[in-house]
């Protein structure tokens, strides 16, 4: 059955997703009195960082890889008492608290799944129609000034194929919760990102064995120097991109070593290049023989895994740690300007063809934090309310976002990969983004 809503939407914003940056959307509307109706598939705000939401990737150990000092919402800072790299958990109550402050659950329906997106004209200013799926199966539909997309980046799984057939179990990180999946099992995890470190250190303590499958070099970087969480140490000097490179790079041997020495393939770029992996335990597992690496798999063969090295080993379970890919499966790709690998939007944020389309979030940046994406969204609601008021501050951004995209590599050579289509570095992106949102102060 599809009914209308009841409630004259026209001059209200859609903000889909009620993570961070669907909270950092909600804030930045509220707080330039933007109308705005959200919706959240889920019960409850925190996006991933819920751990009872069944699209949540997070599992029983998460915790950030960055410090809270260097991710929280500056107007609103955890409290003291919180870890310096907080548990899913604490973050959930982070979030919780940042919504019931201001008053921000009250704007969400919950419960419901937007099921498609939809300009109702060729015109840039288009309203669009949002269809849903309520909480009691009822599908609804209304029509909306615009769409604020902030439905996350880390839901839907990226899932290799692999010549041959596995007769164990093989599944995606997106499936693990708890360290006990592991327990006497001889286990493989393909990928030694950020999520793939830290499931093998869980798997340690209980599988019969634990590998690490890699098919390129990493950097490591420990969670603490000097007694600080990493992130927060670096002086007030911007050096340029080569010699930071040599300089964090000859500091970072200091501290973890040469990460060759453990087995891992010496990285064919430069750090900063690719995301760093932020752990100070894997290369300690390691090295104390609990976690084995190992080159890329060539073919699969029952329970033998055979790799590219000419090796090959038995196992019973393999857990794909290789990302996930962007998704919104709601709107039509042509309306985000794909291309490739990722949507190209204006300072990840805008759609060149539309007035009022933007999202939130689809951007990664080594220590960008939530406050990064705080800022896209006050970027976002200074647009719309100049959109609002006819500003020629409006048009200028309108102008801007069908031009040339600006450079925001911060003069690195990020690797052409997947999951860094839509990597930027932190202090080019977020000269950027302030530079734009002073223009309408």
């Amino acid at each position: 059955m599809t009914r209308p809503s009841p409630v004259n939407t026209q001059d209200q914003i859609a903000l889909i997703g009620a993570g961070p940056s669907g909270l950092a959307g909600a804030r930045n509307l509220q707080k330039l009195g933007i109308p705005f109706q959200g919706f959240e598939a889920w019960t409850d705000v925190g996006g991933l960082w819920n751990i009872e939401n069944p699209r949540s990737t997070v599992y029983e150990s998460a915790h950030l890889i960055s410090s809270k000092r260097m991710t929280e919402f500056s107007e609103f800072p955890m409290a003291d008492s919180v870890a310096d790299y907080p548990s899913h958990r604490e973050l959930l109550a982070y979030f919780r608290a940042f919504a019931d402050h201001f008053d921000l659950k009250r704007h969400f329906h919950f419960g419901v799944r937007v099921l498609q997106v939809e300009p109702l004209s060729e015109a840039a200013d288009s309203l669009w129609r949002v269809t849903w799926r309520d909480a009691a199966g009822d599908t609804q539909s209304a029509d909306f000034k615009g769409v604020v997309i902030a439905n996350g980046t880390l839901a839907e799984p990226n899932m290799p194929t692999f010549e041959g057939q596995f007769d164990g179990e093989l599944k995606h990180t997106s499936a693990y919760k708890s360290a006990e999946q592991f327990k006497g099992k001889r286990v493989l995890i393909v990928g030694a990102g950020n999520s793939g470190c830290d499931i093998a250190v869980d798997a340690v303590h209980h599988a019969h064995s634990v590998d690490i499958s890699v098919r390129r070099g990493y950097y490591f970087v420990p969670k603490y120097v000097f007694g600080k969480p990493a992130d927060s140490l670096g002086g007030k000097v911007t050096l340029p991109p080569w010699l930071k490179q040599r300089v964090d790079g000859t500091i970072l041997k200091w501290f973890t070593g040469d990460p060759v020495r453990f087995g891992f393939p010496k990285p064919a770029y430069k750090m900063y290049e690719s995301h760093p992996v932020v752990n100070s335990l894997i290369l300690y597992h390691i090295g104390h023989g609990d976690v084995g690496v190992r080159a890329d798999i060539a073919r699969l063969d029952g329970h033998t895994v055979h790799f590219k090295d000419g090796s090959a080993r038995d196992y019973d379970l393999i857990l794909a740690a290789t990302g996930y890919k962007l998704h919104y499966p709601f709107l039509d790709r042509a309306h985000l300007n794909w291309q490739g690998m990722a949507p190209s939007l204006y300072l990840n944020i805008f759609a060149p063809r539309h007035d009022r389309l933007a999202v939130l979030g689809m951007v990664e940046a080594s220590g960008l934090g939530w406050q990064g994406r705080y800022e896209q969204a006050e970027l976002v609601a200074r647009y719309l309310k100049a959109l609002d008021s006819g500003s020629p501050k409006a048009d200028a951004l309108k102008t801007a976002k069908a031009g040339p995209p600006p450079d925001l590599s911060g003069g690195y050579k990020y690797l052409q990969l997947e999951r860094m289509a839509y990597y930027v570095n932190k202090d080019a992106y977020r000269q950027a983004v302030r530079q734009a949102a002073a223009a309408f102060a």
